[in-house]
């Protein structure tokens, strides 16, 4: 694929670059409660400016049904972005209506633009090949070359992502690059040992992605709420936490296999409980207590892994080469159930490995408990386009920028 330092090298000044972008953040209303999307595309939208292109910055945010929703604007994060760049950023009210034209006709050289939610159109998201082209076609009238930088939407069939780069000249920006470079160390010539981490609350959600590892992984460490159903799967009662019965047939297979391929997996020999899930509004007290995980008590909810099960991790993961981390090891936004989650990031923050911590929950957690993103040795913005790239799926946004 074509990269953005071609475009640069074809020349850009008075041009309109269309940059779909990743601007999926999180809002507490209308205030953003972490910026990392916004700051990945940064270097791409601040190269291209300098460069003397007329910027338009485009994303969805959320899921809004096709429809304009005031909840689901990208007014947020566009004045986000224009603090960031230092620079007015316009703000059209509309994707590709009369405000998105008058905006992008208004911007002069190396002025940025960002038009509203791409999801406000159905067209955006639609599964007719023929509604996702005509809006792709109305997007294509407002620039002149398109940039693919929103990682995190990569894996989404969608119009700005797929159909888009079909009708215009169409290049990589400097996030995609660096994401498909990352993934790539995952995936070929992989340092030894690997070590992957996987957490969050579906073990459903995983399962593609275990089932690619076991060919290529030497330990795969088990925690959130899908390591109840692996307990389950080993026999174990677990009380009233998260558990998915209809997969624990597929995960007793997983474990089978694992076994047989001498693949290591290791799940929590103690985990952190409480009677019920916790507020996270509050954050009052959710009285936790330490139970053995073959000895989780009726009634009793796992919500993080426990010391014993954190120590064990850290040791799993002190010698590897390379690891890769999706999600969470507990409620992480509790204090009451971070400490597994903060002792994963620790443990690679404390190894030599070349570490991925692969997007959503995870990388929010990074951030949120505290720790340096630079300490690690990539943080992904796309948590399901990783995982669909490990699993060795064809992503549409990446098929789309081959030529």
């Amino acid at each position: 694929m074509k990269t953005i330092d071609e475009l640069l090298a074809e020349g850009v000044a008075g041009k309109r670059v269309f940059v779909r972008a990743d601007l999926n953040v999180p809002l507490d209303g209308t205030t953003i409660t972490d910026d990392g999307r916004i700051r990945a595309v940064l270097p791409t939208v601040a190269k291209l400016a300098e460069a003397g292109a007329r910027v338009v910055v485009a994303s969805h945010l959320g899921r809004p049904k096709g429809a304009p929703d005031p909840a689901f604007s990208l007014a947020p994060a566009a004045a986000r972005l224009g603090e960031l760049l230092g620079a007015d950023v316009a703000f059209a009210t509309d994707t590709v209506g009369e405000s998105a034209r008058a905006t992008v006709a208004g911007l002069a050289d190396s002025q940025v633009a960002v038009i509203e939610n791409l999801r406000f159109n159905p067209g955006e998201t639609s599964k007719d090949d023929a509604e996702r082209g005509a809006f792709a076609d109305q997007l294509a009238e407002l620039a002149d070359s398109y940039v693919g930088d929103g990682f995190g939407a990569v894996h989404r069939k969608h119009a700005s992502v797929f159909d888009l780069p079909a009708r215009l000249p169409h290049y990589a920006g400097y996030l995609i690059a660096t994401e498909v470079g990352v993934l790539k160390k995952l995936t070929t010539d992989v340092q030894r040992p690997y070590a992957v981490v996987l957490g969050g609350a579906k073990v459903s959600d995983k399962l593609g992605v275990i089932d690619h590892l076991l060919e290529r992984a030497d330990r795969i460490l088990i925690g959130g709420g899908m390591a109840y159903t692996f307990l389950k799967a080993q026999g174990h009662e677990v009380g009233s936490s998260l558990l998915q019965e209809d997969q624990i047939p597929a995960v007793q297979e997983y474990l089978r296999r694992a076994e047989e391929k001498g693949v290591e997996f290791v799940l929590p020999v103690d985990v952190v409980v409480a009677p019920a899930f916790p507020d996270l509004k509050t954050k009052a007290p959710a009285h936790p207590t330490t139970v053995a995980a073959d000895a989780m008590p009726e009634g009793q909810m796992g919500l993080d892994n426990g010391p014993e099960t954190n120590k064990l991790y850290a040791s799993k993961l002190a010698d590897a080469a390379t690891v890769f981390w999706n999600g969470p090891m507990g409620v992480f936004e509790h204090p009451d159930f971070a400490d597994g989650t903060r002792a994963v990031a620790q443990a690679l923050v404390d190894s030599p490995a070349f570490s991925v911590v692969g997007g959503g929950d995870s990388a929010a957690a990074v951030r949120i408990l505290g720790f340096d993103e630079n300490a690690f040795g990539h943080i992904s913005t796309g948590g399901g386009a990783s995982l669909e790239y490990l699993e060795g799926k064809t992503l549409p946004g990446l098929a789309a920028l081959e030529d």
